[in-house]
């Protein structure tokens, strides 16, 4: 099966956003399906956004995490 770039948003299958607003912690975690695409593909296409948002954790002085498949990403 070829992989078409569009697709690759898809295999996201769930995802949880968390904020700890007393810790300043925000909390991303994504499950992957990796029959659609890698973990190394997916993050090749997004990784790029996932580092802006830590970027922009920083700098509201809060810490920014990301899981992928229960894995730390970030």
């Amino acid at each position: 099966m070829e992989k078409v770039l569009y697709d690759f948003s898809y295999a996201v299958t769930d995802q949880t956003l968390k904020i700890n607003i007393e810790k300043k912690v925000t909390s991303l975690n994504l499950q992957i399906d990796t029959d659609i695409c890698s973990m190394y593909e997916y993050f090749e296409i997004f990784l790029q956004r996932m580092l802006m948002c830590r970027g922009a954790a920083d700098m509201l002085g809060a810490t920014f995490k990301l899981t992928a498949n229960g894995a730390k990403v970030l």
